[in-house]
């Protein structure tokens, strides 16, 4: 018998990959919820294969325009810049993505809305805060933050090893394990070597958008 549904937050990258079919390994209903902020992604694939992951149902929601008027206006108006550099654009992204992640949550009846973010840094907080004031009585399943998940997967390489195992394409790499954020502001990497502080900030073969 099924747990609930739970409206996951997707990018069909590594983590949100392996969350999709760890959560139906839990026993939940899956709807998929990827947003189209601007991003160089092919929709059509990454629909396929959270399909054929298992996913109760794909919703792809083109919301470009809402993110210009709604966040990266306000944010430029209030000149939101962290540290003199960091023009937050992954940041004020997830506000945007728990917005309709909520509304997708209602519309379809879904007790439980869950995401990919850490359990140790911000955008837990971005992405929960915006479901709590939008749908207060949702739950929120956190896996980094579920002991269950976390013991079981120290880290990304742990994913890509049971991303392995369960046939789920990735688009990481021992070598390149690093996550990618990207949307009409700018495009961030997190991750692997670049958490190591005497790593060059930018590998060979990374992409910067300038």
């Amino acid at each position: 018998m099924s747990k609930g549904t739970v409206v996951l937050a997707y990018s069909g990258g590594l983590d949100t990959s392996c969350i999709l079919v760890w959560l139906k390994e839990q026993g939940y209903d899956v709807i998929t919820f990827l947003a189209n902020i601007g991003q160089d992604e092919d929709f059509e694939a990454a629909q396929k294969k959270a399909e054929s992951l298992g996913a109760k149902k794909v919703f792809i929601e083109d919301l470009r325009s809402e993110f210009v008027e709604d966040f990266i206006w306000p944010a430029v108006q209030a000149n939101a810049v962290y540290e003199d550099r960091y023009l937050l654009g992954t940041a004020v992204a997830r506000p945007c993505i728990g917005r309709r992640q909520v509304e997708i949550a209602r519309r379809e009846g879904a007790q439980f809305v869950s995401h990919g973010a850490t359990g140790k840094g911000n955008d837990q907080i971005r992405f929960e805060l915006t479901c709590y004031a939008l749908y207060p009585e949702v739950k929120i399943i956190a896996p980094w933050r579920i002991p269950e998940f976390y013991n079981r997967f120290k880290g990304r390489i742990d994913l890509m090893d049971y991303a392995e195992k369960h046939g789920i394409p990735v688009p990481v790499t021992p070598r390149a394990p690093w996550s990618m954020d990207a949307n009409l502001m700018h495009i961030s990497y997190e991750s692997g070597i670049l958490e190591n502080p005497k790593v060059r900030p930018v590998p060979k073969g990374m992409t910067l958008p300038f």
